[in-house]
């Protein structure tokens, strides 16, 4: 049976396309996880939190600051992307960065990103940007875009 990082691996193997650089490693999501203020959510296929025996179908990784939680990584599996899942994880990144006192919630992502209409549909709003902020592996620079969503 696949243990939580796995599953994240799994899913991020699957979600990001090589071409723009973007999954992290085995090592940097563990790194992220001991730090304390991380949090992750698995998503069964169903929508619904994973519980032990399923696969995952998509998850997200998130960071705890002061009266904010930022987005780090969020992905769904390709065979599982317009069911719901993307929107089930965001509501319940929601709940819990507001259980643990967040306002609101943050993100950065890449120009172009495709899962933009997704965040907009939920709430997030630009904030700023960061000018040729990403290099893809073939060394294409690439702005970066940050949003933020309120906890009501």
């Amino acid at each position: 049976m696949l243990d939580d990082l796995d599953q994240i691996m799994a899913v991020m193997a699957t979600a990001f396309d090589p071409a723009w650089g973007e999954a992290w490693n085995r090592r940097q999501v563990e790194d992220a996880l001991t730090l304390g203020n991380c949090h992750y959510f698995l998503v069964s296929p169903e929508g619904k939190p994973l519980t032990e025996g399923e696969i995952a179908a998509g998850f997200s990784l998130s960071r705890t600051g002061y009266e904010e939680e930022e987005l780090l990584l969020f992905a769904v599996d390709p065979q599982f992307r317009r069911k719901g899942l993307g929107r089930s994880i965001l509501d319940a990144l929601r709940l819990a960065a507001g259980a643990r006192g967040a306002k609101r919630l943050l993100l950065e992502m890449r120009r172009g990103n495709s899962a933009e209409s997704l965040y907009a549909t939920f709430g997030f709003y630009a904030i700023g940007e960061r000018k040729d902020y990403y290099r893809t592996p073939n060394g294409e620079r690439i702005d970066a875009l940050t949003f933020a969503c309120d906890i009501d």
